[in-house]
């Protein structure tokens, strides 16, 4: 499932983006205000920002996530419809604009033409592991894995992006939110019980390998090869 964050300070236009979006099945994160959002944009896979915001504007934000190396897709909501204000936000990396007054179909068919074209799939195969991200069903040999919601988020996040480092750092924003926990090293504890459940080896890893000093990484079928 694909997490959508809505940045806006009008109560109705989150109210409505996120019943609208929330009704095409996605995860949807919500921010009346940059300063909130800041913290939000690492979690998500796809961001809704409001051109003029209280505080941090949503220029701003596209500018500070491009230079934070966030490559999500960003889609920019205002009521400036000049075509130079639209070029000035594309050269800032926004993906797609939308001008007040929308439809909010067209802005649910603007995030799902955006995360295709950024790859975010809704089911992800890797060898014989299988996962539904919108009926949140994992599968190893077509043998359903009982998994906790965090066990599930971890390998959900991690199969999204084959071959990228998380830091575990990265891993608490993106997986554990705002129920941060104060150390890092429950990362550790629960990748331990999830490899377990995939039968994973630490040593000869399969799924989930471990770089040493930095975090881990999702092995693709074909790189980490099905004989491990």
């Amino acid at each position: 499932m694909a997490r959508v964050l809505i940045v806006d300070d009008d109560p109705a236009i989150l109210e409505i983006l996120h019943a609208y979006l929330s009704g095409e099945g996605y995860e949807v994160l919500q921010a009346a205000d940059g300063q909130y959002a800041r913290e939000l944009l690492p979690r998500a896979d796809l961001a809704v920002l409001d051109w003029m915001l209280p505080g941090v504007s949503g220029l701003e934000l596209a500018r500070e996530a491009r230079s934070a190396g966030l490559d999500l897709p960003l889609l920019m909501l205002t009521a400036r419809g000049e075509e130079e204000d639209k070029l000035r936000s594309l050269d800032l990396g926004v993906d797609d604009y939308v001008v007040k007054p929308f439809s909010p179909r067209e802005v649910v068919a603007r995030v799902r033409a955006l995360l295709r074209r950024a790859g975010v799939r809704h089911e992800i195969r890797s060898g014989e592991l299988e996962l539904d991200l919108r009926t949140r069903r994992a599968t190893l040999g077509g043998r359903s894995l009982e998994l906790s919601k965090l066990e599930y988020d971890l390998l959900s996040t991690f199969a999204q992006h084959p071959g990228l480092v998380w830091t575990r750092e990265r891993l608490l924003e993106r997986v554990w939110g705002d129920d941060f926990p104060s150390t890092a090293r429950v990362v550790d504890v629960h990748v331990t019980g999830l490899r377990r459940k995939l039968g994973d080896d630490a040593d000869a890893p399969r799924f989930i390998e471990t770089v040493r000093g930095v975090g881990y990484r999702f092995m693709d079928a074909q790189e980490g090869g099905e004989d491990g």
